[in-house]
Formats: structure tokens, C-alpha cells, sequence
């Protein structure tokens, strides 16, 4: 398949390379002459983007590479002015360049294959000539213009070129290969770490942003419940104290308010200790965390959690708090009289969950919000999520997160 491709390149590939330079020197010749040069440009880099495509996608097809395709620069900004410069982006885009850089060298290839193909037949006519006596020997102009050996009358010496030169056809084949290759995987690399980084700064951002979300949640909640409730004691202690000589009954009852009060506090903080981080999910697994929640959830809930072992603590953390979160607003916003949780462990290592509600629907993720800190947790974890609320219901919320995040 490579040589068939470097005899089709030798043929038709000098016909795209001469379109091009025709375009490109059109394209500056005019340049001076209003609008005509601009539109020759344009259309020049358009040209040189349809060959980077279709050499990216030839090798990835023929080597059966992973690689993504060659996409068109988008406009860089509003109006005319902005699609030049994405004109420009496209024009100075590495991997477009590398690309046709690629193609080039494999129809310079492929016009050496044609000829040592040329002269592998020329050779095998002339040793089947020689070796019938010269019966039907084939014109030496034949060998003189298309191949590189002329006049083999002797079979031996006519095997031994035809041997040669499909050896060399081969070599110039895996030559092809290791430099296409080569070029195509640079550009993957370069544009693979563009992705990672563009991952880790959305990571980064999430795990800044779900901080964030959750410092409120904290500080919302000391201040709405448990503040309050300590205050309140403080309060009735200090009245005891008033009452503790002149009227100790009521001290008495005071100081039982206050106790009471403060048990409450400390059951308001155990719940806030876990919701900031679930022990039993160190402890015993997901599985039994999120029993454990469903015990303590205020609608009734449907557990189906099937995993086969433990995944890192940071990717369990994620799930059990996106469902914690899913369970609370089910609760507070969906007038829902049943819950749905589906956990799996994916092929590939993937945490899988799904959360299905019965309510009226209407959920969006709002700035500071309980889905908002849904959504940054598991970002900064590097998973997904897929929230389908639509009006009138069901809702449900499905995160994905690498076991090894």
C-alpha cells in the first residue's frame, strides 16, 4: 500500500505542488493590484490547508495512526478584520506546514519509486529476452527513457537489477514511513501537550472554584446554624447564672435548655465535619459511604453501586460528594418522592454514576450554587458531568471520573 501510494504521489503529487506555487506566486504578483492579490491569497491558503487535511488523514489511514484532523484556524475576531487574522493563524500554523512538508517528501518518493519500478520491468523484459535468444527483445529506448539500466541482454545481470531495484523500492518505502511518521507524530505530540495543558488549567481553575463554593458552603452554614445555636447558649448560661441564687428551679431548667442546645450544636457539627469529608468512605469504601447516606437521606433512595475494588481516594471523594449534593437538592428543590443511584466501575478505569430523580425538573447550574460545586469538584478530579433537567422532569446528573485521578 505505501508503494502504491508513492506511485500515485509521483504522478498527481507534482501536479498539487505546481497548483500551489502557480497560487502563491499569483497570489504575490497581484498583491499590489486591489482586492484580486487578497482573494489569490486567501484562496492559496485555503489550498495549502485541503493538502495538510488530506496528507494528515492519508498516513493516519494508511499506518493506522491516531490523529486528529487539520482544522481551519476560526476568526480571530468580529467583522472582516478578524477573519484575516484567522487567515494569517491558519497560514503560520506549524502542524498545517509540517504536514505539507510531508506530502512534498513523499511525492520527491514517490517519483524515485517510479522510476526504479520502471526500470525492475524494464529489467525482467530484458531477462526473458536473453533468455528466449532475444526473440522478442524490447527497443533499448524503452530502458533509456524510463529506467536507469539499458541493454541487459544477459538474465543474470537482469535478475540481479531487477533484485536491486526492488529493494531499493522497499527502502524508499520504509523510508517513507519513517519520515511521515516521524512528522505526523511531532504534530500530535505538540498538540497533545496543548490539550493537557489546557486540561490542567481547567482542572486548576475547577479545583480553585470548587474551594471556593465550598469555603461559602462552610461559612454559610457556622453562620445560618451552628453561630447561632452558640450564641444562644451563651445566652442562657448567662441567665442561669442570674437566676442560680435567687431562683435555682429556673436556673436549673436554664442550664437543661443550654445542654440540650448544645448537643444540637455538636450533632450540627458532626454533619458539617461530614459533609466536608465522609470518614467511613476511607474506611469501609464507597459502597458503604453511600449507604450510609441513603440511610440518612430525607426521600427514599435506590442504591445499585456494583464495583469490583477501590479507586483513588480523590476520584471516590468527587462521586460521593456529587451524589451527596444531587441527593440534597432532590430533597430541597424537586419535590421527588424517590432517588435513583447507579455507581459502576468502567472499563478503562473510569468511576461511572448516575443519579435519577422523579421531581418536577428545572435544574441549571448556577454561580455558587449546589451543581456548580458538583460540576467544579469533578472538573477539578478530571472527570465529566452530564446534568438532563428538563421542565416538568425527571432530572438526572451523570459523572465520570478516571479511577486514578
Amino acid at each position: 500500500m505505501t508503494v502504491l501510494h508513492l506511485a500515485a504521489l509521483g504522478i498527481g503529487g507534482w501536479v498539487v505542488v505546481s497548483v500551489l506555487l502557480a497560487l502563491g506566486s499569483a497570489g504575490v504578483a497581484t498583491a499590489l493590484v486591489f482586492g484580486i492579490g487578497l482573494v489569490v491569497l486567501v484562496g492559496f491558503v485555503y489550498a495549502l490547508f485541503g493538502v495538510g487535511w488530506f496528507e494528515i488523514e492519508r498516513v493516519a489511514g494508511l499506518y493506522g495512526i491516531e490523529a486528529a484532523p487539520l482544522r481551519l484556524a476560526p476568526a480571530r475576531g468580529p467583522g472582516f478584520g478578524g477573519y484575516l487574522r484567522g487567515v494569517w493563524a491558519q497560514f503560520c500554523d506549524g502542524r498545517m506546514w509540517r504536514s505539507i512538508g510531508s506530502f512534498i517528501t513523499a511525492t520527491v518518493i514517490g517519483t524515485f519509486v517510479l522510476v526504479l519500478a520502471q526500470s525492475v520491468i524494464w529489467a525482467l523484459v530484458s531477462g526473458v529476452s536473453g533468455l528466449f535468444g532475444g526473440a522478442s527483445e524490447p527497443d533499448p529506448a524503452f530502458g533509456t527513457l524510463f529506467g536507469l539500466f539499458g541493454g541487459l541482454s544477459s538474465p543474470l545481470v537482469a535478475l540481479i537489477v531487477a533484485v536491486l531495484g526492488s529493494a531499493a523500492i522497499i527502502g524508499l518505502a520504509l523510508l517513507h514511513r519513517t519520515i511521515t511518521v516521524a512528522i505526523l507524530r511531532a504534530g500530535v505530540r505538540t498538540q497533545q501537550l496543548t490539550r493537557d495543558a489546557q486540561t490542567s488549567a481547567r482542572q486548576r481553575a475547577g479545583a480553585v472554584r470548587a474551594a471556593e463554593v465550598e469555603r461559602t458552603r462552610i461559612e454559610r452554614d457556622l453562620h445560618d446554624g451552628v453561630q447561632p445555636r452558640l450564641v444562644s447558649v451563651g445566652m442562657t448560661l448567662g441567665l442561669a447564672q442570674q437566676q442560680i441564687e435567687s431562683n435555682p428551679e429556673e436556673a436549673k431548667a436554664l442550664i437543661a435548655e443550654a445542654h440540650t442546645s448544645t448537643k444540637a450544636a455538636i450533632t450540627e457539627l458532626r454533619q458539617l465535619a461530614r459533609g466536608i469529608h465522609a470518614s467511613v468512605l476511607d474506611d469501609r469504601g464507597l459502597d458503604a459511604a453511600l449507604s450510609a447516606l441513603a440511610g440518612r437521606s430525607h426521600i427514599p433512595v435506590v442504591l445499585d453501586v456494583r464495583l469490583d475494588g477501590r479507586c483513588s481516594r480523590e476520584a471516590e471523594t468527587a462521586v460521593y460528594f456529587a451524589i451527596a449534593e444531587s441527593l440534597t437538592n432532590a430533597a430541597k428543590h424537586s419535590r421527588a418522592s424517590e432517588c435513583r443511584v447507579i455507581v459502576r466501575l468502567r472499563e478503562g478505569g473510569t468511576l461511572w454514576a448516575r443519579v435519577e430523580d422523579n421531581g418536577i425538573g428545572g435544574a441549571r447550574v448556577l454561580p455558587g450554587g449546589g451543581l456548580d460545586g458538583i460540576s467544579n469538584r469533578i472538573l477539578a478530579a478530571g472527570g465529566t458531568i452530564r446534568l438532563d433537567s428538563p421542565q416538568g422532569g425527571p432530572t438526572s446528573l451523570e459523572v465520570s471520573v478516571p479511577c486514578a485521578s
